[in-house]
């Protein structure tokens, strides 16, 4: 089940990009997934960029998704919980994407005071090297929809209720809110984007840690059964990570966006079930089974979500670019190449 809410179109308001030139650029989780796929959109834009990254294995910095950039950035092996290291990391900086973060809803429950130290009080010690060390930054930081849990109606906009089903959504959720703060208070100029399912090239794929898409990706090249949890009718909503990308990038051109949280979303809507069965025939062989949720997933699942995301459409222009048959077909190409450098 395949549904479509509108034409793919993208409504670029000026050349954003040419405003990160000569520009100083801190990413954190910047070995990343998004922050290596941002990390080349702004090299390619001329900008002095610097990637902070802690390569903690459980996470998903991998030095191979630089590996054509690589003498075009900096690259700085620290934790953001080391207040240290980003209070001199911040100095001179321009623009600071914040993108590392602890992105497990299962490890949140099972060592939930390591993701509190990643999600929300490293986020207040960057928040406070950046009001010492350089207060004229501006800050984009990458929430999550995770902070809405089971939705109450759809699709979710930024008035939804804030109800989150796990720890990784309250530690979130205060990360976000002191990047608010900081705006509101001390003129530190910061905005939040509440991602959906962002896929694509760089993602990790080993486990389920990251996306469970990323899991079905590597399940599907082993010639393994996709198992889709529960009776595979949920509904999701996806962005290709070139299309977070440019959110990312509207987001930090614009002081518009100061103090706001924006949803990310897309025109297409699709069930579980139906997204296996689309991944398997984009691939051209391979099968999926449903099964029981396991208990502990079943516990924080949140049912059917998709966004409502009007307000950065009409606020910054912004709108997903790429089908989902077009990211998903770019994704398995990229794997099917590449894939020695992302499993274990």
């Amino acid at each position: 089940m395949l549904f479509f809410t509108g034409s793919y179109f993208y409504k670029k308001k000026g050349n954003h990009l040419k405003i990160y030139s000569k520009k100083k650029v801190l990413i954190t989780g910047g070995l990343g997934f998004i922050g290596s796929n941002l990390a080349r959109r702004l090299v390619i834009a001329g900008a002095d960029v610097t990637l902070v990254d802690s390569l903690i294995p459980q996470y998903g910095g991998n030095i191979f998704n630089i590996r054509d950039i690589a003498g075009d950035v900096t690259s700085n092996i620290s934790d953001v919980r080391d207040s240290h290291a980003m209070k001199h990391l911040i100095q001179g900086q321009d623009y600071l994407f914040n993108l590392a973060g602890q992105t497990s809803h299962m490890d949140s429950m099972t060592s939930p005071q390591n993701d509190l130290d990643i999600n929300a009080s490293a986020q207040l010690s960057i928040l406070e090297a950046c009001r010492e060390e350089n207060p004229d930054i501006k800050l984009v930081f990458a929430s999550t929809r995770q902070l809405y849990g089971k939705p109450q109606y759809l699709p979710v906009d930024e008035k939804h209720p804030i109800n989150p089903v796990d720890v990784n959504g309250i530690n979130k959720l205060a990360g976000e809110w002191y990047h608010l703060l900081y705006n509101n208070v001390y003129g530190i100029r910061a905005c939040a984007l509440r991602l959906t399912n962002t896929y694509g090239p760089a993602m990790r794929v080993k486990d389920a840690r990251q996306t469970f898409l990323g899991i079905w990706v590597r399940l599907l090249i082993e010639n393994k059964s996709i198992k889709v949890f529960g009776d595979g009718l949920q509904l999701r909503d996806f962005n290709y990570v070139d299309d977070c990308v440019d959110a990312l990038l509207l987001a930090g051109a614009n002081d518009k966006a100061n103090g706001k949280v924006y949803n990310l979303g897309s025109k297409e809507v699709i069930n579980l079930k139906d997204l296996a069965e689309k991944l398997t025939s984009l691939y051209g062989k391979g099968k999926h089974e449903i099964v029981p949720f396991p208990t502990e997933r079943k516990a924080i699942d949140i049912g059917d979500y998709y966004s409502d995301y009007s307000l950065i459409s009409d606020e910054l222009g912004w709108e997903p670019k790429t089908s989902l048959e077009q990211g998903l077909k770019r994704t398995l190409i990229y794997y099917k190449k590449n894939h020695q450098n992302y499993w274990d």
